[in-house]
């Protein structure tokens, strides 16, 4: 089983069948939280629905279509992050994530996505990587707006949340630039 450890605190790893439970606790415990921005929450009412879940996160991953991990701190299940897709052809990942609400302001989902961007580029070697948040979710922004990620444009009305289509902000990270970002600091 894939199982990546970022530090002392954090680890990430493939979700299976017997996460589905706690995958389901925290998503249910989440929910107000995370209805703000996901519009897959409502149809998550069950954690059969967690279990279908991760069946077709562990089929993409065998597939090599992408790759979704659980964010673990301290042995606990916070969230979740992964490459949505991955482009073999061009070499693009697309880096999606969340996180409970009672693990934010932790700086954990920062933590994970350099983790993960790490591996993307140097392990999977990827040439850029893209990552996609709505233009108000200013939390969700701020991940890659710190960790210099470049702002490529907007995507106007690019996903729909319920009632309503949101824009999204489009940024993106080549390797080259991870590589002297990361020297940088």
């Amino acid at each position: 089983m894939f199982t990546f450890e970022i530090d002392d605190e954090i680890t990430l790893r493939l979700l299976n069948e017997t996460d589905a439970d706690e995958l389901f606790q925290l998503i249910d415990h989440s929910r107000e939280h995370l209805r703000e921005w996901l519009a897959w929450i409502d149809g998550t009412k069950t954690i059969h629905d967690s279990k279908q879940f991760i069946h077709a996160c562990v089929d993409i991953h065998e597939k090599r279509q992408g790759l979704t991990l659980g964010i673990y701190f301290h042995d606990k299940l916070a969230g979740v992050i992964g490459f949505n897709t991955i482009d073999w052809t061009n070499q693009i990942g697309v880096i999606g994530y969340w996180l409970g609400s009672t693990f934010q302001g932790e700086g954990i989902m920062t933590r994970a996505v350099t983790g993960l961007i790490d591996y993307g580029f140097h392990q999977l070697g990827l040439n850029r990587i893209e990552i996609r948040a709505a233009f108000e979710n200013i939390k969700s922004r701020a991940i890659p707006e710190r960790l210099g990620f470049l702002q490529e444009g907007q995507i106007r009305q690019g996903e729909w949340l319920y009632d309503h289509y949101v824009d999204l902000v489009l940024y993106g990270m080549l390797a080259s630039e991870w590589d002297l970002e990361r020297s940088l600091l």
